[in-house]
């Protein structure tokens, strides 16, 4: 004799069996990283950072901040990157019903004439419909539920991997308006310098103390300087408006206010040394790339399933009656049941090459995935190459200035006592303002190294 929970159990395995089916998912396995486990010029010993640092404890500077939120508030790219997510995840609640049966209210009503004896015949009926459900023995739908799950979450991801690229964004463009503020300032100084001399020499030209080439020289220079400043309020303004197009909205004028880069660590947050790189993983764009081949692999099973046979499943159950006014008496109810298998059997190579096509899918995913995790290794090492260099060459600029500006001065001066000629002091003055561009340049330069070795491990890891 069969105990009463002894059956109830068997019927809830069966039912069980029924509604998830086997699957011909193949077993995932994450693809070794194509790269070495230590960046260029790391210790043996790197580890991981424990710490996390989310991009407000990164950026150090209030009013930078304040741009970037207001840039995660409004951007347009970022807000596609969000709706995608809705759609998608729409898409992954369809498959997942697809594995449900799918009740409806029905309501027939026909009328036939019989041939033979010219008689007409009516039918009606009224109650509920099972559609065909597809009983999933084999795990076809339960693959494809798999599969929009897969890209739901590579959605997620991709929306993380704009924002990390928005912050990033924001950033450089911004930190580039604050060199091109320096640049400015500093082209303006030099313009009223190089006035200066040529009125002066124009005056000891029209005296005859001087000759029509040191005239001309500094009409150069000073022309030169001129078309340098109109260059400077040209990149100031596509700055500006590169800010307002990321941040979605006009920029206050309170959150452009110029400030110095001279500072190496004042605008970001240090990013440690010692960095394995599996880090690398935690990127949302790397992430994304897995989920993508996560979706693909279980598409695999998708098109296996496909040569087994689909069964599915068409019921009714309601009133019937060849009367209007009689579907709701007594007598009149039934039911209906019919089950389908259907095996494949000849398709003309249709499911082969389904199969194949999934196959290649995953495959070129899993090359798209390698390539991912090999293109953030070079960007990790490209910035640390510039984190391990910039440094140096910025302290070499400094000197350099500071030489400059006394040859300047030494210049002048004998200029003023008639020791020296007016060369010497313009080729002073020239070259004192091109070390003097080159220190602002290697100074954003640093500082937009930091951003993007910060965006490159992952904008915010762990």
């Amino acid at each position: 004799m069969i105990h009463s929970h002894t059956l109830s159990r068997s019927t809830l395995t069966v039912a069980a069996l029924v509604l998830t089916g086997c699957s011909f998912i193949p077993t995932y396995e994450r693809p070794a990283a194509p790269v070495p486990a230590l960046f260029p010029g790391q210790p043996t010993d790197a580890v991981a950072a424990q710490a996390e640092l989310p991009w407000q404890q990164f950026v150090a500077d209030e009013r930078l901040r304040k741009l970037i939120v207001l840039a995660l508030a409004n951007n347009r790219d970022l807000r596609v990157a969000t709706l995608n997510i809705e759609q998608v995840r729409a898409q992954y609640q369809i498959r997942r019903a697809d594995q449900f049966p799918m009740l409806n209210v029905a309501t027939v009503g026909s009328r036939e004439r019989n041939p033979s004896g010219g008689t007409s015949s009516s039918s009606y009926n009224v109650g509920l419909a099972l559609s065909s459900w597809e009983i999933d023995f084999f795990g076809r739908v339960a693959s494809l539920k798999e599969a929009a799950l897969a890209q739901y979450l590579a959605s997620e991801e991709a929306r993380r991997a704009v924002q990390t690229s928005l912050v990033a964004a924001v950033a450089g463009t911004w930190l580039g308006l604050q060199a091109n503020e320096e640049l400015l300032a500093l082209t303006q100084r030099t313009l009223k310098t190089r006035d200066d001399s040529l009125r002066l020499t124009q005056l000891r030209f029209d005296n005859g103390t001087t000759s029509a080439l040191d005239l001309r020289l500094a009409e150069s220079l000073t022309a030169a300087a001129r078309a340098t400043l109109a260059q400077q309020q040209r990149l100031r303004a596509l700055d500006r408006n590169a800010l307002t197009l990321l941040a979605g909205q006009a920029v206050p004028d309170a959150l452009l206010v110029s400030v110095p880069i001279a500072s190496e660590q004042s605008l970001f947050g240090a990013v440690p040394d010692g960095l394995p790189s599996d880090l690398l993983t935690r990127r949302a764009d790397i992430r994304q790339a897995e989920q993508q081949l996560i979706a693909t692999n279980a598409s695999i099973g998708a098109a296996r399933a496909a040569f087994f046979p689909r069964i599915s499943l068409t019921a009714g159950f309601g009133s019937v009656s060849s009367e209007l006014s009689g579907l709701f008496e007594g007598g009149s109810w039934g039911f209906s049941l019919a089950p389908q298998a259907l095996l494949p059997i000849f398709d003309a190579g249709r499911n082969q090459a389904g199969l194949a096509s999934a196959q290649a899918a995953r495959d070129i995913a899993v090359a798209q995935y390698e390539r991912a995790i090999q293109m953030a290794f070079r960007e990790v090492a490209d910035a640390l190459a510039g984190r391990a260099t910039l440094s140096e060459e910025l302290r070499a600029l400094q000197a350099q200035t500071t030489a400059e500006a006394d040859r300047f001065r030494l210049a002048e001066l004998r200029y003023r006592n008639g020791v020296a000629n007016f060369l010497d002091v313009l080729d002073a003055q020239r070259s004192l303002f091109a070390v003097q561009q080159s220190l602002v340049l290697s100074q954003l330069a640093l500082q937009q190294n930091q951003v993007t070795l910060y965006t490159a491990l992952g904008g915010g890891w762990q």
